[in-house]
């Protein structure tokens, strides 16, 4: 599994160049971004192939330093909320494979993690400040019809990320 970090994500963690991504396959790559939501540094984690989203709430230093390790419990707790069987979501992680960290995987990724930014902030009403994971921001934004590098026209991205996982 690829993780592409975005430039602001490697600076805040004061890391230097990462390699290109070279997974052909979209299915087992994210783009992560650092944002900031209600003053507090938060993870955007973004499927490449189906825009499925997650945030990761007012991560501390440790869980920075953690970022595989954050992000993987992220998603599991991220695709339960959402309703996929752990064995589904096991059987998926098992074929992705070891992370890696890399750069992002490309423009049109990029441009649609952008999109997702753009929906949680929109969504900022659904955020529970005294949680990491965000269940109910993470609904709303991924049932929102979006276009994504994966898959012709608009639909939402948690129906997209099933047909992935498949």
């Amino acid at each position: 599994m690829e993780l592409g970090l975005t430039i602001p994500l490697r600076r805040h963690l004061k890391m230097n160049s990462l390699p290109h991504g070279e997974t052909p396959d979209r299915g087992a790559c994210w783009d992560l971004h650092v944002i900031t939501l209600r003053g507090r540094k938060s993870l955007l984690a973004v499927h490449c192939r189906s825009r499925y989203a997650f945030v990761l709430f007012g991560l501390s230093g440790a869980e920075w330093e953690a970022l595989p390790a954050t992000f993987l419990e992220g998603l599991r707790r991220s695709l339960g909320a959402a309703g996929v069987e752990p064995e589904t979501a096991g059987e998926y992680l098992r074929r992705a494979g070891d992370i890696r960290l890399t750069r992002t995987h490309g423009r049109r990724e990029v441009a649609f993690l952008n999109r997702a930014w753009e929906d949680v902030t929109a969504l900022d009403h659904a955020l529970d400040p005294a949680r990491r994971e965000q269940p109910l921001l993470d609904r709303e934004v991924n049932a929102k019809p979006s276009r994504c590098a994966g898959y012709d026209g608009t639909g939402p991205a948690r129906q997209r990320l099933a047909r992935s996982l498949r």
